[in-house]
């Protein structure tokens, strides 16, 4: 007897059905189980894949992705082939040809393929996103760089694309475009403190302590146990510390010993490690401001 759907897992599939139920379970929850569906794939459904009716072509295009995912590019390609011939003229189909030359590395023929869906639909935001792939696994910075930033005016809402833009810039030591990216994604998500933590690591390497001390007070408002806000707050008051009037020198002052304390009971837990404790307690010690520097 079948279990219920809900209740499938690879392991408790006893025959044809629940491996069909399962795979739509999947497909479903939007879930890439890939080994598993080429298990699955191989041992119940494609000896009976025409038992399926019209939800064959769903199961293909399920299994040729895990395929690709695997790298078993025999049943990848046995997969296409079908696709192709029952649905030659279709653009979903174009794509998932242009991924199976992306996983055999012809990303020139790729991009070819994948410029001819937008030719009819410029707004297929997949399509483009699997050029911007192809343009980075070859290295090509340039045009990886320019075609996110041409994405990113059609589609302005997509966070990860801003995240891609943003690291991109920083790997070209481009700050002010990074932290650019950044402002966006702040825009968006003001309550991330990640976001606030990464604006303040680009404002403290470009030298802007105060801005920096100010997201990375904000970061830890959002999220007191964000240690690596800790190390920034550390750091900037630190640096602070010779450039400032009085009173804003014992401000910084304060921050400073308040990110210490914070930071030195987190490493308590690993008290035991003297060697350890020892090094941080050296580094607290090296960026402390001295009661002679407060006055």
């Amino acid at each position: 007897m079948s279990l219920e759907d809900n209740q499938l897992t690879p392991e408790t599939v006893n025959n044809w059905d629940d491996a069909r139920k399962l795979l739509r379970n999947w497909r479903d929850g939007n879930i890439r189980m890939s080994k598993e569906t080429l298990d699955l794939w191989t041992s119940l459904i494609a000896p009976s894949i025409n038992k399926l009716g019209d939800e064959k072509w769903l199961v293909y295009e399920q299994v040729f992705l895990a395929a690709l995912d695997c790298h078993v590019l025999t049943i990848a390609a046995d997969c296409i082939a079908a696709l192709k011939s029952q649905f030659p003229d279709s653009s979903r189909v174009k794509k998932l040809f242009g991924m199976h030359y992306e996983a055999i590395q012809g990303y020139d023929k790729a991009i070819d393929i994948y410029e001819s869906i937008l030719s009819g639909d410029e707004t297929n935001a997949h399509v483009r996103k699997r050029i911007i792939s192809c343009l980075k696994s070859q290295n090509k910075v340039k045009e990886y760089v320019s075609e996110l930033n041409e994405y990113l005016k059609l589609f302005q809402a997509d966070h990860e694309a801003w995240l891609e833009l943003c690291d991109a810039y920083l790997n070209d030591m481009d700050f002010s475009k990074a932290a650019f990216c950044l402002e966006e994604l702040i825009l968006m998500y003001p309550h991330n403190h990640v976001y606030h933590q990464r604006y303040a690591d680009i404002k403290y390497t470009q030298g802007n302590y105060d801005l920096a001390k100010s997201y990375y007070s904000y970061s830890l408002k959002l999220n007191p146990n964000n240690v690596r806000s800790l190390y920034g707050l550390l750091l900037t008051t630190a640096n602070l510390k010779s450039s400032q009037k009085s009173k804003e020198g014992v401000d910084n002052a304060k921050l400073n010993a308040w990110a210490r304390e914070q930071l030195d009971s987190k490493y308590q837990t690993v008290k035991a490690d003297q060697n350890l404790m020892d090094s941080v307690n050296n580094l607290f010690q090296s960026l402390s401001i001295s009661k002679a520097e407060k006055a």
